[in-house]
């Protein structure tokens, strides 16, 4: 018993109510959960450019990064989005290479320059124009996330130094005269005015004919394709928080509420909720907020409780759940099968989740309990299902629609090639592209007008995906149709009827603004290409640098 409640000592949420807000859910800044401030083990850190890395040196970096992400994702690195460990690690590393260029080139920057940057960061993170204090900021954002105001400023002060960087080392990429940015823009709006001819295999779909041996053959062909990956059961049982809404508003009732509202409005002000219009609707906004916080600690109460009783049975089995739940009258669910990929069906499984279920074991069949999406799951597992690929009776009908689809997908690649075949003749004797289209039985249809700027075209639909209409409408020429272009949906035939040059009057107007946007580009462009060099060259010495190339 020991071992288990060692075990699962770390999940036991400590049950605190206090009268502030935790967090500026509009900011979007969550607890960092991978690679903290601290939580590098020292070591070897390697070199760049044959200067040694200092642990120092290297979590500054590392810290500089999630703050870099902050403020271009919303988010700190590893809360919600992909980053992965090995992700932030090249990114420090990359950052410090920067540092040093930097500083090579001489490049510095004012304590005016430094200050004015960080005041422009923290007016983003407000609303309405209001700017976030320091204070505010370090204690509900950096604080949390094991940051410092340090942190902070040295991130300012070497992202500047950052942006001076590429300044100069694009500078090569910023010579753009006016001739060349007129035939850029002229290339990438100019418009054309096509039809398009769809040969969808979703027609062919009732000329396929499907016999138990092509079935059979069909199956053994693509028999991977079938593969199932590794997959699990768990039974769970699911406490909603909105559920101890109404016994958080009655403890509450009990204390002296409005007081408690007023004080933290008094010590966060608007600033808690900007977008509130009035102090009145603020203090509500505080008031739906500090119940929240009760209703998830009273829900946390329970579950400990529950949990508890659920891991201190010995011997430990995966039905100590349902017993317990038997007990306190509660329901346990299962989960149909899922994989790492995919996640239950039954509910949006919150983070860590599906990890966790993954991890789980018939000897440890037990996860902490998981938060998220307003509930609170405790898990326990039900079943591990190995890798397999199904007989095919177990599959028939699945493999049987694949090969119909397959089969008339070809079905219209055929009818579409000999539509090209005869077409050329066609437009050769004067015949129109759709008096061709439809003497040969199909129905074309008019494109709105597109450019190479286009990103869609809602005309499509599922028939085409518009970079493929792109390029075949500008590698053909006006007055001709395309080849054939097959997709996944069958495929189309593509007729250019004319290129519209932009107007002088819309050029002329829009030239100075896109020859900025040009320079920046291009700019940008400079610099990648140096930094693609300078990281191959200078951060080969790094702990990152090892581990690729001994995988290889």
């Amino acid at each position: 018993m020991i071992g288990t409640i060692r075990k699962h000592s770390k999940w036991l949420w400590a049950v605190v109510i206090t009268a502030t807000i935790i967090s500026f859910v509009y900011w979007g800044a969550g607890s960092s959960q991978v690679g903290s401030g601290s939580g590098r083990a020292v070591g070897d850190f390697g070199t760049i450019n044959g200067k040694a890395v200092t642990q120092h040196a290297y979590l500054e970096a590392l810290n500089e990064f999630k703050l870099f992400y902050l403020f271009h994702y919303g988010e700190f690195p590893g809360k919600k989005s992909n980053v992965s460990e090995s992700d932030m690690e090249r990114e420090a590393y990359v950052r410090l290479l920067l540092i040093q260029k930097a500083d090579e080139l001489g490049i510095h920057v004012g304590a005016d320059a430094v200050a004015a940057m960080a005041g422009q960061m923290l007016r983003s993170l407000g609303r309405s124009g209001q700017t976030v204090t320091m204070e505010a900021f370090a204690k509900q954002v950096l604080e949390p996330n094991n940051l410092s105001v340090g942190d902070f400023e040295n991130f300012v002060r070497h992202d500047l130094f950052i942006q001076q960087l590429i300044r100069t080392l694009g500078l090569p990429g910023a010579f753009v005269t006016p001739q060349e940015a007129a035939a850029v823009y002229q290339r990438d709006h100019q418009e054309i005015s096509a039809q398009i001819v769809y040969f969808p295999a979703t027609n062919y779909l009732a000329s396929v004919q499907t016999t138990p041996a092509a079935i059979a053959q069909f199956y053994t062909n693509y028999m991977a394709a079938y593969r199932l990956p590794e997959r699990v059961t768990v039974r769970y049982v699911a406490f909603n928080v909105s559920n101890f809404m109404e016994q958080a508003k009655s403890e509450w009732a009990k204390t002296n509420f409005d007081s408690q509202i007023d004080s933290v409005y008094f010590q966060y002000g608007a600033q808690a909720f900007p977008e509130a219009k009035t102090p009145a609707e603020a203090k509500l906004k505080i008031r739906e907020s500090l119940i929240a916080q009760r209703a998830l600690a009273d829900a946390r109460v329970q579950v400990n409780e529950f949990a508890s009783a659920v891991f201190k049975i010995e011997p430990v089995s995966a039905g100590n759940l349902d017993t317990v739940a038997r007990q306190k009258g509660l329901t346990v669910e299962v989960t149909a099968p899922f994989s790492a990929a995919a996640g239950p069906q039954e509910f949006t499984a919150p983070e860590g989740l599906v990890k966790a279920a993954f991890g789980l074991t018939p000897e440890a069949p037990f996860a902490n309990p998981i938060l998220g999406n307003g509930m609170i799951y405790v898990i326990a597992l039900a079943q591990q299902l190995p890798s397999e690929i199904p007989p095919l009776e177990v599959l028939r009908d699945r493999v049987t629609l694949d090969y119909t689809f397959q089969e008339a997908r070809q079905l219209a690649v055929r009818a579409g090639t000999n539509f090209v075949n005869t077409l050329a003749g066609a437009l050769a004797g004067g015949k129109s592209f759709s008096a061709a289209c439809i003497a040969g039985g199909f129905s074309p249809q008019v494109l709105p007008p597109f450019s190479l700027g286009t990103r869609t075209l809602t005309a499509l639909g599922d028939l085409a995906d518009v970079n493929q209409v792109k390029q075949a409408a500008f590698t053909t020429r006006v007055g001709q149709a395309s080849a054939f272009e097959p997709n996944n949906a069958g495929g189309f035939v593509l007729f250019v009827q004319s290129l519209q040059p932009v107007a002088p009057a819309v050029l002329s107007a829009e030239l100075p603004q896109f020859i900025t946007s040009l320079q920046r580009t291009r700019e940008n462009e400079a610099f990648n290409q140096w930094l693609q060099t300078a990281a191959n060259n200078d951060l080969t010495d790094t702990p990152l640098a090892r581990r690729a190339a001994a995988a290889r």
